[in-house]
């Protein structure tokens, strides 16, 4: 079986280092390192295990961001990729997540001939969860959300979504669009060969023209939401561990506690 797969990722800024400006109260970006974005790396894994299976598969990663992202798109083509795509113009810039899924959904309209696409299933920078099934209702296709597990028969694909209490099994057909959560995978680490391959790789770059979006599409001024205030939330008091031989003791020690507080 050859598919053709198309994974979404993003570059964002590593979150053990991020920081707010007190006055602005919006991310302080400069001199904060960049990476892929956790749960898109979980969506590359699951595609390159495809391409373990099925050898003939085709992985394209396809992100949305600033010149710089080329790095983070390097080392997905290092992990096993095949192509790289990068949408990048000024005109993009500010776009929320309806602008930024009308330009992605146009950019694999544009690539087209697709069986999977795989998104994580949301950004560390955002935590919307919004992309990935924008982009499936734009582009006309089922879409699964927190896939932990699923496997393919033809052409249908049965898969395992994750609840707060469980999970229930949905099917659907290709072409469909998954968006995956780390309980899926574990994502591999580069190799040496990798790095040298995805180095002599172009990775394309296009612009709002070339997917066919105007400024009425993408954008800031055309993105009907965005960001209020960014902050740091209050410190929270310090977490007390109990202690017990077993976990009826520990159980008790608890209710004792919240008895006391009064929160019970």
């Amino acid at each position: 079986m050859a598919l053709n797969v198309i994974v979404c990722v993003k570059q964002v800024p590593d979150t053990n280092e991020i920081k707010i400006d007190p006055v602005k109260n919006t991310l302080i970006r400069e001199g904060v390192a960049s990476i892929l974005n956790h749960d898109d790396a979980n969506a590359l894994e699951e595609a390159l295990k495809l391409k373990d299976i099925y050898p003939e598969t085709k992985v394209t990663v396809l992100s949305m961001g600033p010149p710089q992202a080329k790095e983070m798109l390097i080392e997905c083509l290092a992990k096993g990729a095949d192509d790289a795509i990068l949408l990048s113009d000024r005109a993009l810039g500010g776009s929320d997540t309806w602008a930024t899924s009308n330009a992605l959904s146009s950019a694999i309209k544009k690539i087209g001939n697709y069986d999977i696409i795989f998104a994580g299933r949301q950004a560390i920078d955002g935590d919307t969860a919004q992309v990935g099934p924008q982009i499936a209702e734009k582009l006309d296709i089922p879409q699964v959300t927190y896939v932990r597990n699923f496997k393919i028969s033809g052409e249908t694909i049965t898969v395992h979504r994750a609840l707060e209490d469980g999970y229930e099994t949905i099917e659907v057909k290709k072409p469909c669009l998954l968006t995956t959560i780390k309980e899926l995978n574990k994502p591999r680490y580069m190799n040496i060969r990798g790095i040298f391959d995805a180095t002599q790789k172009e990775i394309k770059v296009w612009s709002a023209k070339d997917i066919g979006v105007t400024d009425t599409e993408v954008g800031l001024d055309a993105s009907p939401t965005n960001v209020f205030r960014s902050f740091t939330p209050a410190l929270k008091g310090k977490g007390k561990l109990i202690d017990g031989e077993t976990s009826n003791e520990i159980a008790r020690i608890l209710l004792l506690e919240l008895k006391h507080k009064q929160l019970i």
